[in-house]
């Protein structure tokens, strides 16, 4: 597969707790050097990260995160704040605790709000599928669906497995059209990159992939 295709539906990713500012800008370098879809960072990094790169690269970042479980007004302050800072794409992590307990109109009400709070921008909805049962994933993606929502994504890559292909076809089995799949979470090899996008993957949270093609380039006096 090209691998500019391949790098263009790329959320380069660094979300680790000890990331400094010039962690930060580093994977900023490397997205605007290999075209990447956006870089996906702490909330604490989008103002400077935005004032960094102007409009030339797409800032996302990650809200209710790593588990979701905070108030749904507190996550609709952070992504009203992010957007304020420049974040032009949001990812969120349900509430799964409400989900297990079947309180989807909970979980059903959260994203709209914050759909609602991003309006035009894209939104994009962390179910982290290693803590759910089939059936609460294909809830999961009916319920992304009706609040019309963006995205539906794999893996916060912070719970105790990432992105599998079965939950990709899964999704791409039970989304509404207008949902579009994010996979993210341990995504480590150019094939797994591929595959998954061939099973209907149109965005990939990963911080490897650029590294690899990185270290590709370098090793060939790019």
């Amino acid at each position: 597969m090209n691998q500019e295709k391949m790098l263009s539906i790329v959320d380069h990713t660094l979300l680790l707790q000890p990331s400094t500012w010039e962690d930060i800008k580093g994977i900023c370098d490397d997205a605007l050097k290999y075209h990447t879809a956006s870089v996906c960072i702490p909330p604490c990094y989008v103002k400077q990260a935005h004032e960094y790169m102007g409009d030339a690269m797409t800032v996302c970042t990650v809200i209710g995160f790593p588990n979701g479980n905070c108030t749904t007004a507190t996550k609709v302050f952070e992504t009203k704040d992010a957007i304020a800072n420049g974040a032009g794409e949001i990812d969120m992590v349900i509430n799964i605790g409400q989900l297990r307990a079947k309180n989807y109109d909970y979980v059903l009400n959260e994203i709209k709000e914050l759909k609602a709070a991003c309006g035009d921008l894209i939104l994009k909805v962390i179910i982290e599928t290693c803590l759910l049962t089939e059936e609460e994933k294909i809830k999961m993606c009916e319920l992304v669906t009706e609040a019309g929502a963006d995205f539906i994504k794999t893996s916060t890559g912070f719970s105790t497995a990432g992105a599998t292909f079965e939950d990709v076809k899964l999704f791409a089995e039970h989304v509404g059209p207008n949902v579009k799949i994010k996979a993210a979470g341990g995504i480590s090899s150019l094939a797994d990159a591929e595959e998954f996008m061939r099973l209907g993957a149109q965005r990939l949270g990963t911080s490897r992939i650029v590294k690899i093609i990185k270290n590709t380039d370098q090793g060939s006096g790019y």
